[in-house]
């Protein structure tokens, strides 16, 4: 979802600041178009966070106002963004903000990398209720009892394989 944290509500991914420091860091290794940023930002974050460009532009324009950015000469309509020696020096003079703010955009992207067990948990309940029916009557006899042990048996094998 684009410009939105997922999570229990609506939350700010930065603080403010923190994205002006984000763009300055992105910027920091090469020039870079708006659309850029907004996409290298939702990488890091693995899907699960993108600025809008209606965050990203304005913050953009403002970096270049203060002189810490200046557009760079390109090819084609796209502005393209470099950093400038009085944003380095922003950057590094609050690196540890940065790096902090990068880190959350990183953790983001790591936790949306989780693989989501519940259906395993789901199937694992599906299992174990199947087993109690059928094991509660007095009408289970040994064959039918050993060949649900060798169901059970069989899975644990290839589930221990992949």
């Amino acid at each position: 979802m684009r410009g939105r944290h997922h999570g229990g509500g609506r939350k700010r991914m930065f603080d403010a600041g923190e994205l002006r420091l984000v763009l300055l860091a992105l910027l920091k290794d090469q020039p870079r178009h708006g659309y850029d940023l907004i996409g290298l930002i939702e990488t890091r974050a693995g899907g699960a966070y993108a600025p809008s460009p209606g965050v990203v532009y304005p913050t953009l324009t403002l970096l270049e106002d203060v002189g810490h950015i200046e557009e760079t000469k390109s090819e084609g309509t796209k502005r393209l963004y470099s950093i400038t020696a009085a944003g380095a020096a922003q950057l590094e003079e609050r690196k540890a903000e940065a790096e902090t703010a990068l880190a959350r955009l990183s953790a983001l992207g790591a936790e949306q990398g989780r693989v989501d067990a519940g259906p395993v948990l789901r199937a694992m309940q599906n299992l174990k209720s199947v087993l109690r029916q059928r094991l509660s009557g007095d009408a289970i006899d040994k064959p039918t009892l050993f060949a649900a042990v060798d169901l059970i048996d069989e899975a644990a094998r290839k589930i221990e394989r992949l």
